[in-house]
């Protein structure tokens, strides 16, 4: 056994023994204090190392000593105990173990820690965690019940029908009011189709039916978009989307309004059937086409009743639920220029056949049923609402865009303008608009037959807009012949090559930058320039090779020369040089003039001068070949009359408008403020209206002219005759007129712009027959009640180039246009033998490439965008395809403006 478990020997004089014996036999009756007791280093330690009770250690074992020590050590904790000691005392009961401290007191959180040390300390234990966990849970619990106590379920009659949006004239009378309650019809769910349920079920909330109505890894996901700033949309289920649908009267993106929801949707779907749910929701939502409710939506689409959609249909409509600006077929080019009816179909279907494979997926669609629709189904009539017929669907579509693409400003976002509620003040002229859609209809019942000619007057379309030089209000278009039949807006978005309208901005750079000096680097050219006058002379030779600025030929990429044709291949001017000025080239419409001028000025400057006056950037093609100068962009009908008004105004540019003034309930929230910049300096504007006054008096457009009146203009004709133009001004009003055959049949995949070879009678359309006729019998009707104004004298500018004695400039062929006698043109051909296409041209005189195109001049009427005869690179020209269109779009938030 060791040492220190041994048993000590009996001190000779102390001990248990002699304690009790004192404890019996003192005659004090004072009991023996025990060792320690008193607490005192001497009574441990004493100076020599005494054991207890004052005992030699001599006298004990060397295990008395070490026991006497280490009750040493624990007397100093206990120094302050009272003498009852370790082993029990007057003051405490007796015992014979070692004494212990008094155990601390305890705290109802014991963090940090006691008794641990080091990281340890800081370690939460397990049931703290345990604790505030629940309590955490609690309180959402408490909370969760007090927000679900406090709110009710909504009445749906009292929010679901949307109110109207009132339209008004620019004299303040009532257009039209048209908004949700239109266009809703509420069915039960018996007359539903059940695909239909299925549907939006599968794509939206495969859960529906089991789900509390809410999604809370959604509402996560929402949360966290609401702290980082972003949309709180998301996470919403099909008990949300009602709620939010038909039963909120708050629609903003707020957290408030999103925890509202979410208690709301859990009651909602804790106290109401899920087909009660389902059937309002469908009932509800907002499909497109102001169509609101599934039967509307059903009518709209397809113009039958919901109960009749098959599978395909359903999957269809679903997938308008996710936002019908961007899956509807027809195309919403006014709100979004990306909405386009080709991204749009595409859209569409690729969203109709994941739904139909989900409804496979989730056993509610027959494998073999889902294999029959591939396709999107045949779409009806774009407008329900009969409100809309005529031209007032466009105007309204086009004030809405307005409204929408100005949000920033109005304050009003597309899901606002469809709950309705407001007076929308417009720029719109009654009597203008009238006369416009009656000009263009008279032509176009007297000269175009489909049913006598089927193969040339088929799908033929007329567009026109007139816009106030001194606002930039846009006061009449010409949508197309009925909103509710053909719902592509004609004034707004066609994707119409402009042809030689476009060479007024080559004249106009020209005016304002110069050329570049050919003898000077290209870093140099660009700053030594020479203004140009319009007695400046240039070859108005057929088939002229074009060159660069430095006199160098342009080449293609390919290193193919360019050769600028003219209309029926007609030369201007006398040989050798053939030179013409530039108001006669105007006049006559040249094309290889104005080809080499914009080569000389610089491309860049011309496209720079069309953005000036007020063509949007997005509807120009890239600048790249000689043909740009004569127009093989696409703008539309309001931005070249927004153009031409820059022109009329001397220069000062004022963006087209449609609406003045926005009110609701809360007043007025909107005023539109015309914005003036300075496109070009009066000297340069004036100077342009002078020659295009010659274009108008003795030139390509003597159709046009206004007894008594200055009228300015230019036509314009494209390659393969697939458009014709005219635009036109006066001082106090500015309108372009388009045709084209445009074939819009919703089941081709490419939608095509075709030949006008025979249209109306006539062997080539030009922008001097019909398109002049009705801009004349329009501005006639128009201004009537204006007064007669002159454009003001133009001052001289620049320096005339390329001077030297030249005879009259009279076309050395006889093809060229002649010269109408009257305001109107008659029915007989006016105008030269219809040009070669790009192929035949090749094929007929230099045997190129079949596919070429691609840098080739033009060689129509008005300039045209025409074809040359070397380059078979592609071709800018033959751009009229409406799916390959470069950038077309709307004129607000579209591209081609």
């Amino acid at each position: 056994m060791s040492e220190h478990r041994r048993k000590p020997p009996q001190p000779q004089e102390g001990g248990r023994a002699a304690a009790r014996r004192g404890q019996s036999g003192s005659s004090s009756g004072r009991r023996a204090a025990p060792r320690g007791a008193t607490g005192s280093l001497s009574d441990s330690y004493g100076s020599g190392f005494h054991g207890p009770g004052g005992e030699d250690p001599s006298s004990g074992g060397r295990a008395d000593v070490r026991r006497a020590a280490q009750r040493s050590t624990g007397g100093r904790r206990r120094a302050a105990e009272p003498a009852g000691g370790r082993r029990g005392g007057p003051s405490g009961p007796p015992g014979r173990g070692r004494g212990r401290p008094a155990p601390a007191k305890k705290r109802l959180v014991d963090y940090p820690r006691a008794g641990k040390y080091g990281w340890q300390r800081w370690v939460p234990s397990w049931k703290l965690v345990t604790g505030l966990f629940v309590g955490f849970m609690g309180s959402l619990v408490a909370v969760a019940g007090v927000g679900y106590a406090m709110v009710a379920v909504p009445e749906v009659d009292k929010t679901a029908t949307a109110q109207n949006n009132v339209y008004y004239w620019s004299d303040g009378s009532q257009m039209v009011a048209t908004g949700g309650e239109t266009n809703r019809q509420i069915i039960d769910l018996s007359q539903i189709p059940e695909a239909m349920r299925w549907a939006v079920i599968s794509q939206e909330n495969k859960t529906f039916y089991d789900d509390s109505g809410i999604d809370p890894k959604g509402i996560a996901r929402a949360v966290f978009n609401m702290a980082r700033g972003g949309q709180t949309q998301g996470g919403s289920t099909i008990t949300q989307q009602y709620v939010k649908n038909a039963m909120l009267n708050d629609q903003s993106q707020t957290i408030s309004r999103k925890f509202k929801e979410i208690f709301v949707s859990i009651k909602v779907g804790a106290e109401e059937d899920k087909d009660d749910i389902i059937e309002g929701y469908l009932n509800s939502a907002y499909y497109g086409r102001n169509a609101y409710g599934i039967q509307a939506a059903a009518r709209a689409y397809f113009d039958k009743d919901a109960i009749e959609l098959n599978e395909g249909e359903c999957a269809f409509l679903a997938a308008t639920l996710k936002g019908a600006t961007y899956y509807d077929p027809a195309g919403a080019t006014s709100i979004d220029a990306a909405a386009t009816p080709e991204a749009n179909r595409k859209r569409a279907l690729a969203q109709m056949q994941d739904t139909l494979d989900k409804m496979v997926e989730y056993e509610h669609l027959d494998p073999a049923k889902r294999a029959t629709f591939t396709t999107l189904p045949k779409l009806e009539n774009p407008r329900s609402n009969t409100q809309l017929s005529g031209q007032t669907g466009y105007l309204v579509d086009l004030a809405n865009g307005y409204v929408i693409t100005h949000s920033k400003e109005t304050g009003i976002t597309q899901d606002k303008l469809q709950q309705g509620g407001y007076s929308i003040y417009t720029t719109f002229d009654k009597n203008k608009v009238k006369q416009l859609e009656k000009a263009v209809s008279a032509v176009q019942k007297a000269n175009i037959k489909p049913k006598e000619r089927p193969d040339t007057d088929t799908h033929v379309q007329f567009g026109g807009a007139s816009v106030n030089p001194a606002t930039g209000a846009i006061e009449a278009i010409y949508g197309g012949e009925d909103a509710t039949k053909h719902f592509t807006n004609n004034a707004d978005q066609t994707g119409a090559q402009v042809g030689s309208t476009f060479k007024p901005f080559v004249l106009a750079a020209a005016m304002s930058w110069g050329v570049r000096d050919k003898d000077l680097g290209s870093s140099q050219a660009q700053d030594e320039r020479t203004i140009v006058s319009p007695k400046s002379l240039f070859s108005g030779k057929n088939k002229l090779k074009i060159k660069n600025y430095d006199g160098t030929i342009w080449k293609n990429e390919k290193g193919e020369e360019w050769l600028q044709t003219n209309d029926g291949q007609a030369s201007y001017g006398s040989p050798p040089n053939f030179k013409i000025d530039l108001r006669e080239a105007m006049r006559e419409s040249v094309n290889s003039a104005f080809v080499q001028l914009g080569m000389d000025v610089g491309l860049d400057k011309v496209k720079q001068a069309a953005r000036d006056a007020g063509i949007k950037e997005s509807s120009l093609t890239g600048a790249d070949f000689p043909s740009f100068s004569i127009g093989i962009s696409d703008p539309s009908a309001i931005r070249m009359a927004g153009s031409y008004a820059t022109f009329a105004a001397s220069g000062k540019q004022r963006d087209p408008y449609s609406v003045q003034k926005v009110t609701s309930q809360d007043g007025v929230i909107y005023t539109h403020k015309t914005e003036t910049k300075e496109g070009f300096t009066s000297k340069v504007a004036d100077n342009v209206t002078d020659i295009l006054k010659t274009v108008v008096e003795k030139g390509t457009g003597t159709a046009a002219q206004l007894p008594g009146r200055d009228v300015a203009g230019k036509t314009g004709t494209t390659d393969g005759n697939k458009s014709a133009w005219f635009v036109g001004y006066t001082p106090q009003l500015s309108t372009a007129i388009t045709m084209f055959r445009y074939d819009d049949d919703e089941t081709k995949k490419n939608r095509t712009f075709l030949e006008m070879f025979g249209t109306g009678g006539q062997k080539k359309i030009h922008g001097a027959s019909f398109p002049a006729e009705i801009w004349h019998d329009y501005m006639a009707e128009a201004m009537k009640n204006l007064p007669k104004k002159s454009f003001p004298e133009p001052e001289p500018i620049g320096e005339v180039l390329n001077e030297d004695p030249i005879p009259s400039p009279t076309p050395s062929v006889t093809e060229s246009e002649e010269a109408s006698p009257s305001p109107s043109p008659t029915p007989t051909e006016t105008e030269p033998e219809p040009s070669p296409s790009p192929s035949d041209t090749c094929n007929s005189f230099f045997g190129c490439d079949n596919n070429s195109g691609g840098g080739n001049g033009g060689n129509s009427a008005d300039g045209g965008t025409g074809t040359g005869t070397t380059s078979p690179s592609p071709s800018p020209s033959d751009t009229g395809d409406a799916t390959k269109g470069n950038g077309n779009g709307g004129f607000f938030g579209g591209a081609s403006g």
